[in-house]
């Protein structure tokens, strides 16, 4: 599959864990990578350039950390102009139907803080319905985010790697084809240790 990855990070020169998965991005041949904030530092997103980068890939992953329990701005910006009433959606709107919607999310907290007992009071999969249900609306397949939780501590302690690996490993078995799309689809998030089960 052609596999398109946007990264959103206003800090990205700044964020190990993003620099990291840049370079593992970079690992892969075939990949098409995109950073939305270096490409579009005035927000003014090229509507036409967009969708045709979507129109010839097979598989969409937006790159980000978790702010304020959602998305960087300027993917909101994104959706709003690119994903237009009869080109995502609506009448006549099936030019994204089949395609693979998912992203991979670094966020600050451990695992434990998310959920009806953490601090954050929701399942991380919870706070990304959003991204979803805009996928769902789309006609296209959503897999489950790749995530890296407690992404500072882990930075800290020199942990970067296996997620690093991970996400190299996520971008091949999606360029490939190797993804089992049922058993991943039944995940909640996918972390570097589940791939195992996941790659066909």
């Amino acid at each position: 599959m052609k596999v398109l990855v946007y990264q959103a990070h206003p800090g990205a020169p700044h964020s190990e864990a993003n620099k990291a998965m840049n370079v593992a991005t970079d690992a892969v041949e075939g990949i098409e990578f995109v950073d939305l904030y270096a490409t579009y530092p005035r927000f003014d997103i090229d509507v036409e350039v967009e969708q045709a980068r979507l129109l010839r890939s097979d598989a969409i992953l937006f790159q980000y950390p978790l702010f304020w329990y959602s998305t960087p701005s300027i993917i909101k910006e994104w959706q709003d102009l690119v994903l237009e009433h009869g080109f995502a959606y609506g009448s006549g709107g099936d030019k994204l139907r089949g395609k693979i919607w998912s992203m991979g999310i670094t966020c600050g907290a451990p695992e434990e803080a998310y959920g009806a007992e953490g601090y954050n009071g929701f399942a991380l999969r919870t706070l990304l319905t959003p991204m979803e249900q805009t996928a769902r609306l789309c006609n296209m397949t959503f897999l489950p985010p790749y995530v890296l939780y407690g992404a500072l501590a882990k930075r800290e302690a020199h942990g970067l790697s296996p997620h690093a690996e991970g996400w190299r490993r996520w971008l091949i078995a999606l360029r490939d084809d190797q993804v089992d799309l049922v058993k991943a689809g039944a995940c909640d998030v996918i972390q570097a240790d589940d791939l195992n089960e996941v790659i066909g």
